[in-house]
């Protein structure tokens, strides 16, 4: 599904990732931890193609392309789909009408009326009502319903690859339960994820396949759900003593 090769990356001139391998396959769920300033969103961000970030060296392949040639309104269409660890908040467009112009870039002849009673059917799994349908986009939300905003679009998108960067933050235990059961429900062999966090919280209702630990703008440790135990227990100093 995604395939990143010595990915070395920079922001004016200063460097921010130090040759990050990682393979993630579908049906796979990875989880990617680390202290502030690792590199974890540096990370998010060059794979959903933000021109601030310059990519130095290394590469990055998805389902066999290189996203590193494609535009990335073409890796959003190609099934990357990223959630934004501050989504923004746009004035004069309700969510519904975001919600519609982002399908209708899959489904040109989509029925507004059908597919208003598709994000319905999506919004409890969030914990929102329809009222939520008729307002600016993220203004006046909540950081905790700006988050539950992100994962209905990936609800509604139903991409290969989701980037979930630090979607847990500043979320209290009924929202981050909400969020991880909807994650939760779509998995499937044909959908992967890379759930990006400092801590984790999340983890409690995603169980992931593999985590990393990064730092320093490189993985410096993989394995199973048991480090997340150790990180809990211990922070991040026993791995970086390493």
């Amino acid at each position: 599904m995604l395939e990143i090769k010595n990915l070395h990356v920079e922001v004016e001139s200063k460097k921010i990732l130090n040759g990050v391998t990682l393979r993630i396959k579908p049906g796979e769920v990875h989880a990617l931890l680390g202290p502030n300033g690792s590199g974890k969103s540096t990370l998010s961000y060059v794979i959903a193609g933000h021109p601030k970030y310059k990519v130095t060296a290394g590469e990055i392949q998805f389902e066999g392309k290189n996203v590193l040639e494609m535009k990335p309104e073409e890796r959003a269409l190609a099934g990357i789909f990223l959630a934004f660890q501050h989504p923004l908040e746009i004035s004069g467009v309700n969510l519904f009408n975001f919600l519609f112009q982002m399908a209708k870039t899959r489904t040109k002849s989509l029925s507004p009326i059908k597919f208003r009673r598709h994000v319905i059917d999506n919004l409890e799994k969030v914990g929102f009502d329809e009222s939520f349908l008729d307002r600016d986009l993220n203004v006046g939300f909540s950081g905790g319903e700006k988050k539950r905003t992100e994962v209905l679009q990936l609800l509604l998108t139903n991409p290969s690859l989701a980037v979930l960067d630090e979607t847990d933050s500043g979320l209290d235990r009924d929202s981050l339960k909400t969020i991880g059961k909807a994650i939760q429900a779509l998995r499937s062999p044909k959908f992967s994820a890379l759930i990006i966090t400092h801590y984790a919280r999340l983890l409690d209702y995603i169980e992931p396949d593999y985590v990393h630990v990064m730092g320093n703008g490189k993985i410096v440790l993989s394995g199973g759900p048991e480090i997340i135990e150790k990180i809990e227990k211990n922070g991040y100093k026993d791995v970086f003593k390493k």
